[in-house]
């Protein structure tokens, strides 16, 4: 148990909506510190018991329970603090990627204190399928270029994490574009951030 909850922004969306776009620039800016689950999940070291649970279950294509994902999220954001790289009571945490299930969300209540969660929306999934497509191409990223995979990817995401929206309150939730060109999607972010009164006294 945690003294004090971290205060985090969330943000989420489908597969190719831009979170990680917006959530590296943000991570940028001082007073916020950018956690995307996906990126540490495949640096994880797979020496440690922790890396040996998540080998098991990545290896066979299933998702990580979310009882270990938590925990493993735990233990990072522990070690940042302990490296300085996040100090909480001066940083916003803007998490992408975790948590993505209401599940998740009550495992980390205890530790996080959610300020807004910032919905990237796209109800066309064609378009979220060419950019997811277009990125593959671009990054070399084999998880993106099966046209089926990214479908099923689309499918276990409206299944699985959509739900998560109806886990916070309504007045937490902000539904933004996600079509729009990305400086107009941050500038819609930042708009709510500097509307949080200690976030504006941090910066």
């Amino acid at each position: 148990m945690v003294s004090a909850r971290y205060r985090a922004f969330l943000i989420f969306g489908a597969p190719g909506s831009g979170k990680g776009t917006q959530g590296k620039i943000l991570g940028k800016i001082p007073r916020f510190f950018f956690f995307a689950c996906g990126d540490v999940f495949r640096s994880i070291d797979t020496r440690t018991a922790l890396g040996q649970q998540f080998v098991k279950y990545s290896s066979k294509g299933e998702l990580v329970p979310d009882e270990l994902t938590v925990e493993f999220w735990r233990l990072r954001i522990q070690q940042s603090v302990e490296a300085h790289e996040f100090k909480p009571d001066i940083d916003f945490l803007i998490l992408d990627g975790v948590p993505r299930n209401p599940r998740q969300a009550e495992l980390m209540q205890q530790f996080i204190d959610v300020r807004r969660v910032f919905h990237l929306s796209c109800p066309i999934r064609e378009k979220l399928v060419a950019r997811l497509k277009k990125r593959a191409i671009k990054d070399n990223r084999l998880d993106d270029a099966s046209e089926q995979l990214i479908w099923r990817r689309l499918e276990t995401y409206e299944q699985q994490c959509k739900p998560l929206l109806n886990f916070y309150p309504p007045e937490l939730i902000v539904n933004i574009d996600a079509t729009q060109a990305p400086i107009q999607v941050l500038m819609e972010i930042i708009t709510y951030i500097v509307r949080e009164k200690d976030a504006v006294i941090s910066l």
